[in-house]
């Protein structure tokens, strides 16, 4: 069919037109009113269900989470038991302020027992806090032989409360006899009232800034 005799044709009498331009006009039809369904209604529909989609992956996600940490949940409490009981044994290594005294003289009396001859014994005048306890360094010399140096430092090792013995210096001295230098530090948590200040410094220091 020619260009001349499309323009012919009435679209009041489309039932009289030839087929094969009714059932182009028919598909021009059907796509422009898939394309202006799309346009207005559809693609909106289109849009919220993709978001809908992804909200269900997120909430599946949490989900399995949720349920994986259910399912070991009983393993979680048994590993956090765990470590309260690691940290409470820890704790217990730390002397508490009434018993640093004691603990200062089990390690005199360490050295003492090796025969040992303590020329400086000195606990610093302060000490240095953290979060939940306190260190006391200790100046030490100490005068005796080899063994009993050795024998001290593996006493002081095996003292029920947490001793180091640090920036350990040996020099010989008089009549074979060695002389060492080293620093002690001892360990003890925090009571409940240095707590109570130190939680009050550090929010007194945020509003600061």
């Amino acid at each position: 069919m020619t260009l001349d005799e499309l323009r012919r044709l009435d679209p009041k009498h489309i039932g009289s037109w030839p087929l094969p331009v009714q059932a182009a006009t028919l598909l021009l039809l059907v796509v422009l009113v898939v394309f202006l369904g799309y346009w207005f209604d559809w693609r909106n529909q289109l849009a919220e269900i993709n978001t809908l989609r992804e909200r269900e992956s997120t909430l599946r996600t949490t989900f399995l989470d949720k349920k994986r940490q259910a399912v070991n949940l009983p393993a979680y409490q048994k590993q956090l038991e765990d470590i309260e009981q690691a940290f409470g044994a820890l704790l217990k290594q730390l002397p508490n302020r009434s018993e640093m005294d004691a603990l200062l003289t089990d390690i005199n009396q360490a050295g003492l027992g090796r025969g040992l001859q303590f020329e400086l014994f000195k606990p610093a005048a302060q000490e240095t806090t953290s979060e939940f306890y306190a260190e006391l360094p200790i100046t030490i010399r100490v005068t005796g032989s080899y063994h009993e140096l050795g024998a001290f430092a593996s006493d002081i090792a095996q003292l029920p409360r947490i001793v180091t013995l640090n920036d350990i210096a040996v020099a010989t001295g008089r009549e074979g006899m060695l002389t060492m230098d080293a620093t002690a530090k001892t360990f003890r948590y925090l009571d409940e009232e240095e707590l109570a200040k130190q939680r009050k410094a550090a929010q007194a220091a945020v509003k600061k800034k």
